[in-house]
């Protein structure tokens, strides 16, 4: 890891003891240390992003500049290291640190606080002493018994919100994903099915977040009929996920009228596995071509080409792409101020993609109902920075059923 770069501590004033610095520097090293690693992460889960000299397309690039988190220590200037994407500008996505957010300006709130350590891989015992260095005097009587009633709240706060009215709530689209994780206490892993929607005013909202057996079929139905029966009547004119999920059996059981939309991000993926290293770069720069076309017309003959060139010898990825190939260019259907939005399951994996990372690095959570706690809160806290869709007058017209081709609305003859 590179060396960190250090911004200069205030000078003690007369009445601070030498403890208290000892723990606000000791604080400021566990938070600069944990920003390093997990930038460091999130650039390894991308390290197979490379241009045609191999070169790597997102790269570090110095650090954003010093501000100040007031913590029970006091103040603790940060430098948060920065991230350099050199993709298209279409494909880009801002990292945000799911440790310390943009809008986070202090360490005050243990509810936020928790979540965000226990995803780090923190055991319950663990937390008096990382609570302490972060909050200082607002840390006393934190023991591991206190964290146990915290997370008891938690589930009171959950079962509340899971039983919450959506009677005359209507969504316009609905992003769906199923999160594994390694449940030590259990054999089975664990798989929290999470559903994101957008209202007609362009807000984002949290759906569901439930506990699921392996994304089948029937825990999808039993989440969606959930949601009819607290008073969902209609459902999203537009749902996307990822092809794999047994969601898309469920969905026109309860919401026939739904339509689907399948996650270019999750299919890019998919077909370049099946190629060989050597031909991903031109492969992936083709399949861009696809769903970057500004008609559908223009998007087939690029699948036309896609097939041609690959049919041959790598039949196994011209299938995966050609068994979905409708599907895929729902979107041209849409506004085109949405289709940001809508070709891919982006909005929910840049919200779960902290939940993702502890499952790989860590030794997993202790039971089921604690992951689905820790979800819950860590969707509780991302959500105050979703912002809203774009072209938010469109929505009001996709919900009328106006019709739009190639994502203009399509005039009346």
């Amino acid at each position: 890891m590179r060396k960190v770069e250090q911004s200069p501590m205030p000078q003690p004033e007369s009445n601070r003891d030498a403890l208290s610095d000892l723990l606000r520097e000791g604080a400021r090293k566990m938070l600069r240390t944990a920003l390093e690693v997990e930038v460091e992460e999130y650039l390894q889960r991308h390290a197979r992003m490379v241009d045609e000299q191999r070169h790597h397309l997102l790269v570090r690039n110095g650090y954003m500049p010093e501000r100040t988190v007031l913590t029970g220590l006091g103040p603790l200037p940060v430098r948060q290291p920065r991230i350099a994407d050199r993709r298209p500008s279409s494909e880009r996505e801002r990292f945000s640190s799911a440790i310390l957010p943009p809008y986070l300006r202090r360490t005050k709130n243990v509810d936020e606080l928790v979540p965000w350590l226990y995803l780090k891989g923190l055991s319950t015992g663990d937390f008096p002493e990382a609570l302490a260095a972060l909050l200082g005097p607002d840390a006393k009587g934190l023991s591991a018994n206190t964290i146990q009633r915290l997370k008891a709240g938690w589930t009171q706060e959950y079962a509340a919100w899971n039983q919450r009215s959506l009677r005359g709530k209507r969504y316009v689209y609905m992003w769906v994903d199923g999160i594994y994780f390694n449940v030590r206490l259990e054999e089975d892993r664990a798989c929290i099915l999470v559903i994101m929607g957008a209202t007609a005013g362009g807000q984002k909202e949290r759906l569901a977040v439930q506990d699921g057996m392996r994304e089948s079929e029937q825990s999808w139905l039993e989440v969606l009929h959930d949601l009819k029966r607290r008073g969902l009547k209609n459902g999203p004119d537009l749902a996307i996920g990822d092809g794999a999920l047994g969601f898309w059996a469920a969905l026109p059981k309860v919401f026939h009228k739904c339509r689907k939309q399948r996650c270019w991000v999750h299919k890019t993926a998919n077909v370049l596995n099946k190629l060989p290293r050597s031909l991903q770069p031109s492969a992936k720069r083709m399949l861009q071509a696809i769903w970057m076309a500004a008609t559908r017309k223009e998007a087939e003959k690029a699948v036309e080409a896609f097939l041609a060139t690959y049919g041959a010898k790598y039949p196994k990825a011209v299938e995966c792409l050609r068994k979905e190939r409708e599907v895929l260019l729902t979107f041209y259907d849409f506004p085109a101020e949405h289709w940001l939005h809508i070709r891919t399951t982006n909005p929910i994996e840049s919200t779960f993609a902290t939940v993702r990372l502890r499952t790989d690095k860590t030794r997993g959570c202790g039971t089921r109902q604690a992951t689905l706690m820790m979800v819950f809160k860590l969707a509780q806290s991302a959500a105050r920075g979703w912002r809203k869709l774009n072209g938010l007058e469109k929505l009001a017209e996709v919900v009328k059923g106006v019709r739009f081709v190639d994502g203009v609305k399509e005039r009346a003859a």
